[in-house]
């Protein structure tokens, strides 16, 4: 199999990585992250005008890509420039926008014009859609919802929410503007950077986005495209403290000599680096299932998040180990690229949950084939 980018995505992954690092610096980055909204609209729109959010969809709706490949390779260089925003977020509302045929809508969103944010999760849920809560009903020509929402990236700054709601011939999508009345948010800048916010429903006007009661099956593929995305996301990350930390052992020395000849970090560095190549191993095959029948789709995005959260864990916490106290600072960046690290471990679905959801899965295939 060839694992190259190919001419195409290499073209915007080198445009991306020369933006960032030029209008996207460490400062730069912590005070946008951890001030005001959290994100930086103007950026936003710059990477726009790039294509960031265009190489999310395909040509059908306006973008320029739409592959999981496309979308791996957009979130590794937002993971290595630890770029803060709605980024998961519209992925996913777009997913849905896409497979309802709203192109206008769509196209708004891949020009930078209008932010979606995308609001599924609920306080009881635990990632489980049938336990979503909030209610849609009809209300004259239009429909209203009623009920709440957790941790809804950048709820406080986008322009609409894509919520998920369950009316009454099952779950749906709805559109909500950010100024309807009835809804409020409660929001809040994050540990590792950005801002989320609790939103609350009472009575709001919402736009139904597609057919009523048939939401399932096109949530469920939006959550998997971002777990491909969590994926590529997360192995950039843990390449960045994989060379970080071996800068650090090339440079700091003790008893006269570089600490990266010791033979007990070079063995540990050494593990690191499998596990990294074993999490790019699982990232990749996420993206290659994305196309097949749904259980080897949901299969390898729950392998994928399964390896990210174990490898993940352990390259965060070898890094900061080997880098000792200083690893733990503000100052340093590393800490923060380990913070997003743990963070990605728990988006979408923890390491526990996807274990237990591939295993089920695996009974449903033996299921089927008996």
């Amino acid at each position: 199999m060839d694992f190259s980018l190919g001419e195409d995505r290499q073209m915007l992954v080198d445009s991306l990585s020369r933006f960032l690092a030029d209008k996207y610096p460490f400062a730069t980055r912590t005070a946008a992250a951890f001030e005001g909204t959290g994100w930086s609209r103007a950026l936003w729109g710059q990477l726009a005008e790039l294509g960031a959010i265009g190489a999310l969809f395909d040509e059908s709706v306006g973008g320029f890509g739409g592959s999981p490949f496309d979308v791996g390779v957009v979130f590794g260089e937002l993971g290595r420039a630890l770029v803060t925003g709605p980024w998961l977020a519209t992925l996913q509302a777009g997913h849905v926008l896409a497979a309802a045929g709203l192109t206008d809508d769509l196209g708004a969103v891949i020009a930078g014009e209008a932010v979606i944010g995308y609001a599924e999760e609920e306080a009881d849920t635990w990632f489980d859609p049938a336990e979503i809560a909030t209610r849609a009903t009809v209300s004259g020509d239009g429909w209203v919802l009623d009920g709440a929402k957790t941790v809804v990236s950048c709820a406080g700054s986008v322009d609409r929410l894509l919520v998920v709601a369950r009316a009454e011939a099952g779950l749906s999508t709805f559109l909500v503007e950010r100024d309807a009345p009835g809804l409020t948010v409660h929001d809040y800048l994050l540990v590792d950077g950005g801002s989320a916010g609790d939103v609350t429903f009472a009575a709001t006007p919402a736009r139904l986005v597609g057919i009523a009661g048939e939401a399932g099956p096109v949530i469920e593929a939006a959550r998997a495209l971002g777990l491909v995305a969590l994926a590529w996301e997360g192995v950039a990350v843990m390449d960045v403290l994989r060379d970080q930390t071996l800068d650090y052992l090339r440079t700091r020395k003790q008893f006269g000599i570089q600490i990266g000849k010791f033979q007990a970090l070079q063995h540990r560095m050494a593990t690191i680096a499998l596990e990294i190549e074993q999490a790019r191993s699982a990232a990749i095959n996420a993206a290659d299932s994305f196309s097949a029948d749904r259980i080897v789709r949901e299969r390898a995005a729950s392998a994928a998040k399964v390896t990210i959260g174990k490898a993940g864990s352990l390259a965060a916490e070898e890094a900061i180990q080997m880098h000792g106290g200083i690893g733990m600072t503000w100052e340093l960046a590393l800490s923060h690229y380990a913070k997003r690290l743990m963070m990605i471990g728990h988006e979408l679905g923890d390491e526990d949950y996807h274990l237990a959801r591939y295993i089920e899965l695996g009974r449903e295939r033996i299921a089927e084939e008996a």
